[in-house]
């Protein structure tokens, strides 16, 4: 790499040339005309970070810190336009990633082809004004740490000259700093007499020879700072008498050589007097520790006979180890020959669960100084089980680590009894509830069964005067038929052929009654009241289908027949809010008490009739699974919240308002599927709808009673 400076290069030899010149030199050099960039070797490019053709098509001085341009301008075109070397000029450049550059130009004008151009020689002065700024900023710093500082300091020159006396010195010793600074007589800032100063000491180097002559003894290396002596005395001269303590170091040049030293003061007046009541107090407080030691004495006496005759166990603890017991401990846990004391706490717990518990709870409680209260089971040593009612504090709040206290007292036969007590009432709740519940439901199955009773009687007397229509209607068919063929022959008969009389009396009765009309009419009549006939009979059979009351054991019956006949009973209430779409499956006579069964379905699609709040779709489906029959009823209603779904086959829950609803249907429907050996499950999303789906064995394993 060749590192002569570009303006050591021939001028006449061509531009080429000198290019090829300049990029082999390190120095970064930018060529320019008078208003353009010719050349920018590669160390230039790297410096300002624009590539050459970016550095072309711009100004060569566009470059430059906008505030500096006006002189690099000018600076360029006198170097081009005059003869002789210009002086050497510094500008800031502004760099491609927007970084500021001091640097230092030199400029050289050559002629090139014809050409007048000048070459810039450039030296980065960035990191050299960065040092120089550092530095003074350095020592402004150091400036105002000494003048800030709240302790007392002052610096003194290798002649003993005062460089720094800060504001709290002068307020110290009652001396401002202009009168101070420069002078070689510090001590007078507080002895009456000259003496030297311990900075005085370090800068002569006879600090070790008159250290103990000049404070008795009371100088000292100092254990933080190396090279620097502290010292502690007092001061008469000053206000009504002050203790000081001061420490001084030297200050070193870079060879170490000691150039000067730095004192600080420190008022302690008041730590000294302090420590002197403190002397005359700890006599004092002597003398009254010796009497409360007596009365204390006395207290620990009269303790150890109260929790030696308390009636509770009474043991204390530390680090999960007994450290003392009372008699009642020992005899409430049978520890015998066992000593109270130095027991692991764990012995007196059946498991390491029941431990643990018990530090759960226990810990934060303490940890916080407060008292805990807790029942818990305990072991004895013998391995009886006793419930103890526990009261715990830590002997000292400020430190939860400390010894613990613990009270014990025996409520074994307490909880006994609590727990006999609580397990009759829980077995009278469960008692009533049961009875209640099964009232309720033997009331809906009794007002059913009555309901099954009155429809079948229903359907018996409709069944005698539908019987007699029907028959009535076969009959009136029968005599119809031939009565108006006899019509049609008379009618056919050509003039004259009748009497006068009987020919009148035929036209007449067609012209009121209109005898063709009648002939057309009359049997779409009876074939319409026929029809009619036949619905009334299915709607008969449906209730006796549905009350089941001659079929009321166990038995096999069709589930869809049953389900079919159930949705015809209630199609009054369903018609009017939804579309029923079915979806019957091929099953197997199922064993039932098909009435029971019929009851359910008659519940799950009254509610999901009721769930849909304007217009919607109830879906029947049923299926065969192996040994099981499943039935489904999916409503598009309102849905229900998780909340709900969880309870809705609990008695005399109902989501519908006060007077619409026993909440009953649901747990009786719960009851006859279990009844069924089945299981009946819900799924639910609010606002899309809810399914029902009930499950029963083909056979189940044996009636349930």
């Amino acid at each position: 790499m060749n590192d002569r400076a570009p303006s050591d290069l021939d001028p006449t030899r061509g531009l080429a040339v000198l290019a090829a010149a300049w990029e082999a030199v390190t120095v970064p050099v930018l060529v320019h005309g008078v208003d353009a960039v010719v050349h920018v070797n590669a160390a230039m490019q790297r410096l300002l970070g624009y590539g050459p053709d970016a550095l072309a098509a711009m100004p060569f001085d566009a470059w430059a810190a906008p505030s500096h341009r006006d002189a690099l301008k000018t600076y360029g075109l006198q170097a081009i336009s005059q003869d002789g070397l210009p002086p050497a000029i510094e500008i800031d450049a502004l760099t491609a990633s927007g970084s500021v550059r001091s640097l230092e130009l030199t400029a050289r004008p050559v002629t090139v082809d014809g050409r007048r151009l000048n070459v810039l020689t450039v030296q980065d002065l960035s990191d050299m004004r960065h040092v120089q700024t550092s530095l003074l900023d350095v020592g402004r710093v150091l400036h105002q740490i000494i003048e800030n500082n709240p302790v007392a300091s002052l610096v003194l020159d290798a002649e003993h000259r005062v460089t720094h006396w800060n504001a709290a010195c002068a307020q110290l010793t009652g001396h401002d700093s202009f009168d101070m600074l420069g002078r070689r007589d510090a001590w007078r800032g507080f002895y009456p007499e000259e003496r030297p100063l311990l900075a005085d000491l370090i800068i002569d180097g006879t600090i070790e020879a008159q250290c103990d002559a000049l404070y008795g003894g009371r100088c000292r290396r100092s254990e933080t700072i190396d090279d620097a002596y502290e010292a502690e005395s007092f001061f008469p001269a000053m206000d009504d008498g002050r203790w000081l303590f001061f420490t001084a170091a030297p200050l070193r040049d870079a060879q170490g050589a000691v150039v000067g030293a730095i004192e600080t003061l420190q008022d302690v007046t008041h730590r000294r007097r302090a420590e002197e009541e403190v002397r005359r107090h700890r006599a004092e407080l002597e003398d009254l520790v010796n009497e409360r030691t007596a009365e204390l004495l006395l207290t620990h006496h009269e303790l150890e006979a109260f929790l030696e005759n308390a009636s509770v166990g009474i043991i204390s603890t530390q680090n999960q180890r007994t450290t003392r017991g009372n008699r009642k401990f020992a005899d409430m846990f049978e520890l015998g020959d066992l000593s109270a004391s130095g027991l692991s706490t764990r012995r007196f717990f059946a498991s390491d669960e029941d431990y643990e518990a018990l530090g759960a709870v226990a810990f934060p409680v303490l940890s916080r100084g407060e008292s805990l209260l807790h029942e818990m089971e305990m072991v004895t040593a013998q391995g009886r089980r006793l419930w103890v009612q526990v009261i715990a504090y830590v002997a000292n709040p400020l430190d939860p680590s400390s010894q613990t206290w613990w009270l014990l007292q025996d409520r074994t036969e307490v909880r006994r009894v609590q727990t006999e007590i609580e397990d009759n009432y829980q077995r009278l709740k469960q008692t009533n509830a049961r009875l209640e519940e099964a009232q309720n439901q033997l009331l809906q199955s009794e007002k059913m069964a009555s309901i099954g009773q009155l429809a079948a009687g229903v359907a018996h007397e409709i069944n005698n005067p539908v019987g007699f229509v029907s028959s009535n209607m076969g009959t009136l068919r029968s005599y119809v038929e031939p009565l108006f063929g006899l019509l049609d022959v008379l009618a056919a008969q050509p003039a004259g052929a009748l009497p006068e009389t009987v020919a009148a009396a035929l036209r007449d009765l067609d012209r009121r009654i209109d005898l063709s009309f009648v002939k057309e009419d009359l049997p779409q009549l009876l074939d319409e009241s026929e029809d009619g006939l036949v619905r009334v009979k299915k709607i008969v059979q449906d209730l006796k289908d549905f009350s089941r009351v001659d079929h009321a054991e166990w038995q096999d019956a069709d589930l869809n027949a049953g389900l079919e006949s159930t949705l015809n009973v209630v199609m009054n209430e369903v018609k009017y809010k939804a579309e029923v779409r079915k979806d019957f499956g091929v099953l197997p006579p199922v064993r039932c008490i098909a009435a029971q069964l019929n009851q359910v379905f008659m519940n799950l699609i009254v509610n999901a009739a009721h769930a849909i709040p304007e217009r919607g779709e109830i879906r029947l489906r049923t299926r065969a699974e192996d040994d099981w029959v499943c039935v489904e009823v999916e409503d598009t209603g309102v849905g229900m919240p998780e909340d709900v779904r969880r309870r809705i086959f609990e008695p005399f829950f109902t989501t519908k308002p006060v007077g619409q609803g026993t909440g009953l249907g649901l747990s009786l429907s719960y009851s006859i599927v279990q009844k069924h050996a089945g299981r009946i499950e819900v799924d639910s999303v609010p606002g899309q709808g809810t399914t029902f789906r009930v499950r029963v064995p083909v056979r189940p394993p044996e009636p349930v009673a």
